[in-house]
């Protein structure tokens, strides 16, 4: 009954999330009005990794249990769609503990229950998602923050849940209204970083919460840009086509090393296809040599709005 009362129930990912860990950054619902989807706790997991767990390797992957032992952190269980298990280590920092839950732990949890989990940004343009992925660095949470700047509301950052729906439209699921942003995208935008939590050992990234320009709201997903870094002066925004949608869906997956060896590969190559026939992809490489984000706001928006051809 004590462990009960402990709990806190929050929403998001559209999921109703009961947890005895505090995570600040969700919005919490009344815990005896909502059904719990998923429960988060702590739990002692050292055994359970000793036992499944192989020398030097950081993660044990089964059809319906991923568990992975980050070093000075805690050791975490994801298992049945359903449950969060977290074994903190001693001297560990909460904050630390729900990057990885938020992250890692909801990703692979989202993948459990056949959400699709896309890693990049999603923004809320004229009623429909349009998603921003790329590799680490790339400027994805830089270029959604333009976005916001512009008036346009955020669905999720860092991770993207994409289902379908019964006619095989994807649909965004929104996640929670916080970005991560480096300090030189706050000096760009003219945020002062002294009243933002910087993100454990990334002391130049920070928690940036968003919740005035948050969609809590289902959308359609209606196209995908691929950011990518190039040392070229200008900027280009080309379709993707023809099986590199597949392989770029699949590529910025959320830890999409986990698909294969959960069993998922069939379910994600279904998903993949379904998604793509009904959306536009398109490759935005960028220069390093500038800051770009305003501009490739108004290339995109023009993309979007009225199909120009942009080279």
């Amino acid at each position: 009954m004590m462990d009960i009362v402990r709990k806190v129930a929050y929403r998001a990912f559209g999921l109703n999330i009961f947890s005895d860990i505090p995570l600040p950054e969700l919005p919490q619902v009344n815990l005896a009005e909502i059904q719990m989807n998923i429960e988060i706790r702590k739990t002692d997991l050292k055994s359970l990794w000793s036992e499944l767990s192989i020398p030097n390797r950081h993660f044990v992957v089964k059809e319906d249990l991923i568990m992975f032992q980050v070093p000075e952190t805690a050791i975490f269980l994801i298992q049945n769609g359903r449950e969060i298990f977290v074994s903190p280590f001693e001297g560990s920092k909460d904050d630390q503990i729900r990057l990885y839950i938020l992250g890692t732990c909801m990703g692979a949890l989202l993948m459990q229950r056949k959400s699709l989990p896309l890693h990049g940004s999603a923004i809320v343009i004229d009623g429909k998602a349009y998603a921003i992925v790329g590799d680490s660095g790339a400027g994805k949470s830089t270029l959604a923050s333009a976005f916001l700047k512009k008036g346009y509301q955020l669905l999720s950052d860092d991770v993207i849940p994409v289902t379908l729906s019964e006619n095989n439209i994807p649909i965004v699921t929104p996640a929670y209204p916080q970005q991560k942003l480096w300090i030189e995208s706050l000096d760009q935008f003219g945020i002062d970083s002294n009243s933002l939590r910087p993100i454990i050992d990334r002391e130049t990234k920070f928690a940036v919460p968003v919740s005035t320009q948050f969609s809590d709201e289902l959308m359609p997903l209606a196209g995908v840009f691929e950011l990518v870094k190039t040392d070229r002066d200008e900027i280009d925004i080309l379709p993707i086509q023809k099986l590199q949608r597949l392989h770029t869906l699949f590529n910025h997956t959320y830890r999409n090393f986990i698909i294969a060896r959960s069993g998922l590969m069939e379910w994600h190559f279904n998903t993949s296809t379904k998604i793509i026939s009904n959306i536009e992809l398109y490759k935005v490489r960028r220069p390093t040599s500038r800051f770009t984000a305003h501009e490739l706001v108004d290339l995109i928006l023009a993309k979007i709005h009225k199909g120009e051809k942009i080279t």
